[in-house]
């Protein structure tokens, strides 16, 4: 019988969703594997809080001296990008969900 994990409350609503849905496809049930999942949708919140900050001030900000210097948002999101795929690829999820079948998927 499979355990019902929810997902951590601190995650937001669509971190939620996506915790829901790699636990019913790919059957995470291990304590490390719930530790990877939560680590990789944090690092997916936070790259998405550093987005939405680089959409209100830019990829560029003005420094003292009136210089174009990089939104230090940009390097928290492409950091948290890393850290989220690193997170994945730890969990090795299969490139195709558990099904119920044997064989090749039905093609279209």
């Amino acid at each position: 019988m499979k355990k019902l994990h929810n997902a951590p409350p601190s995650l937001s609503a669509a971190a939620k969703t996506w915790w829901k849905k790699l636990i019913d496809e790919y059957a995470i049930e291990d304590a490390a594997g719930l530790l990877l999942l939560e680590t990789a949708l944090q690092a997916f919140d936070r790259m998405h809080d550093a987005r939405a900050l680089i959409k209100k001030h830019g990829a560029v900000t003005l420094d003292r001296f009136d210089q174009l210097r990089p939104n230090p948002a940009t390097t928290i999101e492409r950091d948290s990008r890393a850290a989220m795929c690193a997170a994945l690829k730890a969990l090795n999820l299969d490139l195709e969900p558990l099904r119920d079948g044997v064989g090749r998927p039905a093609g279209g």
